[in-house]
């Protein structure tokens, strides 16, 4: 115990200081993206995703009493509630700078996620400076755990294709029984009409699999020490959610293969839960089946160590000088006055120790806001990647004539589209058609971002959200009328819907091709716009209007013809809308 109760308060007023100057950053300074939820507040941007169903993070409130439970427990029948005297300061210190740092990283990028990483890691370095090695143990585990609390875009990745997976493998259990079953997108549905169902994503099992992998995460961390254990016990889970999501799907086909809509619906309701019973369950038995066949060797309990014997005329005293933990044999008073006035040397140490890192962790975040505040007053800087229309805001109008063989028809932008994307996005989209056959339309559409980069989504998204299911995917190198050296990489998808015609399944198979225009590049991928603006943000301070071209057509004439379709229209429109770009 500490000799001296009050000297806790040495490190808990400033761990306590420095936690309301890093929570002030947090909550005025906390938020670049302003595209969907309009607030300056890194707390509320977190909390708004764990009541919005879209988000598909309603789980975050679990994982927090989870967290807090966890935190309480790794502290439970402890007495060491304080920092004592003689605990280093610099841990707790240099997490909390690096914690704003990474914040600071996150708010230049415009990725909230960042920043949230940031807010866990300053939040460690609150409690290592104010309990010490004990509680910066204690709250490791509990605070990583909070990652599953954090929305994440990449989950829209390994959702997507999750979902994709599990209809596919659906469709395929209704085929080999006998089901035809038709498949459009993320839809299933009867030839004849009698059901019809769409896959949305909370069915695919992304949010399923985040909540279960953590889920899985925490029995591995209760019941076992050795991480392996730990790791194995989480890895199984992504298969089961598979497996669990892959029966709920076929289950509701075949309920309402058997009696109509109404059954599979019944059946939607009830494999709600046996997605969970299936993965918990099978997580329960990995649990059961480890401590059963390879158990864990029982911990070893270290041994109290005996006071050491003074050596042969060797001073007692001395001997607590050099280490005041030591117990007192023999010395009385005069030997426990010089250990209290060692102690309070160490005190005072302590006490000068947390107020300069005090001092510095909030010097860091007035810092920090007034840079903060700066770079968000800072004007728009960087340029559109398409030409502009007048006012600015829109991208150029498309032509509507394209030579002698194609005449444009504009195509509105949706209500949808418009509620949900951050007022200052721009427009411009046209449907040409081929005067020798109608039937050949080639649509195109320019996206283009305005300050908050979340303008743009990424495109297979919104094409399965449409109704069409992705075969395939490809590079390919559009050429720029004029210029060689600007022709520019894009991405290609084989997208294909099914409809009933005559109560037979009929393939309607299309064309996708699209890119992301920056002021001075072209990328192929959403994940190389998203790297290239996040460093231009950080390092040049300069946030590009990035416009997403998106060309779309009919491809039952073969891959070939489609993809000469598009280049036909390409020499006609870029020079309208894109400017010459070499490659690099």
């Amino acid at each position: 115990m500490n000799p001296n109760p009050k000297s806790g308060w040495n490190a808990w007023l400033p761990a306590l200081a420095c936690g309301l100057a890093g929570a002030a950053v947090f909550q005025f300074f906390g938020n670049a993206t302003r595209g969907y939820i309009d607030t300056a507040s890194l707390f509320w941007w977190w909390g708004y995703q764990w009541v919005d169903p879209a988000s598909e993070t309603q789980h975050g409130w679990l994982i927090l009493a989870l967290s807090g439970w966890l935190l309480w427990r790794n502290l439970r029948g402890s007495d060491e509630w304080r920092a004592t005297r003689d605990e280093a300061s610099w841990p707790g210190a240099a997490a909390m700078a690096l914690g704003l740092a990474l914040h600071a990283l996150g708010f230049a990028a415009q990725q909230a996620r960042v920043s949230i990483l940031g807010l866990l890691l300053f939040a460690w370095g609150g409690l290592r400076l104010a309990g010490g090695r004990r509680w910066g143990r204690a709250a490791a585990f509990p605070l990583a755990f909070m990652v599953f609390a954090i929305p994440l875009n990449v989950l829209d990745s390994v959702g997507f294709w999750l979902r994709m997976w599990v209809i596919d493998a659906s469709a395929g259990l209704a085929h080999a029984a006998g089901i035809g079953v038709l498949q459009s997108g993320t839809q299933l549905l009867a030839p004849d009409g009698r059901y019809s169902y769409d896959v949305a994503a909370a069915c695919s099992g992304v949010r399923s699999l985040t909540a279960l992998a953590a889920l899985s995460l925490l029995a591995g961390y209760l019941n076992f020490r050795s991480w392996w254990r730990r790791g194995v016990v989480l890895l199984l889970c992504f298969p089961l959610v598979y497996l669990g999501n892959v029966a709920r799907i076929a289950s509701i086909v075949f309920a309402g293969q058997w009696d109509g809509q109404a059954w599979g619906e019944r059946a939607h309701a009830v494999m709600g839960y046996g997605v969970f019973a299936i993965v918990l369950g099978g997580v329960f038995a990995a649990v059961a089946a480890l401590e059963r066949w390879w158990p864990e060797p029982a911990a070893a309990v270290p041994a109290s160590p005996a006071a050491p014997a003074p050596e042969p005329g060797l001073d007692v005293c001395q001997l607590l000088v050099d280490d005041e933990r030591k117990p007192i044999v023999e010395g009385g008073t005069d030997c426990q006055l010089i250990v209290d006035k060692r102690a309070g040397r160490m005190v005072a140490t302590a006490t000068v120790t947390a107020t300069a890192v005090m001092m510095v962790v909030m010097a860091l975040t007035v810092v920090e806001m007034l840079f903060l505040a700066r770079l968000a007053a800072l004007p728009p800087r960087g340029g559109a990647g398409v030409l502009l229309a007048a006012g600015g805001k829109d991208p150029v109008g498309l032509p509507p004539f394209l030579g002698i063989d194609w005449t444009g028809r504009p195509a509105a932008v949706t209500p949808a589209e418009r509620e949900i994307l951050p007022p200052d996005t721009g427009f411009s989209r046209m449907i040409y058609f081929n005067h020798h056959d109608p039937s050949r339309q080639v649509f195109v559409s320019i996206v283009l971002s305005g300050r908050d980069r979340t303008s743009i989504h990424r495109p297979e998204l919104c094409l399965v959200g449409q109704g069409w299911t992705i075969t395939g995917a490809s590079a390919r190198r559009f050429e720029f009328p004029g210029h060689a050296e600007a022709a520019f990489p894009a991405t290609v998808l084989q997208v294909r819907r099914e409809v009933s015609v005559a109560g037979k399944p009929v393939v309607v198979p299309q064309l996708v091709a699209y890119w992301f225009v920056g002021d001075e590049v072209v990328a192929a991928t959403h994940w190389q716009r998203l790297a290239r603006d996040a460093w231009n943000r950080v390092v040049h301070a300069r946030a590009d209007r990035w416009a997403y071209v998106l060309l779309q057509t009919n491809a039952d004439d073969g891959e070939a013809a489609a993809l000469a379709r598009m280049q036909a229209v390409l020499n006609e429109t870029l020079p309208a809308f894109q400017r010459p770009v070499a490659a690099k």
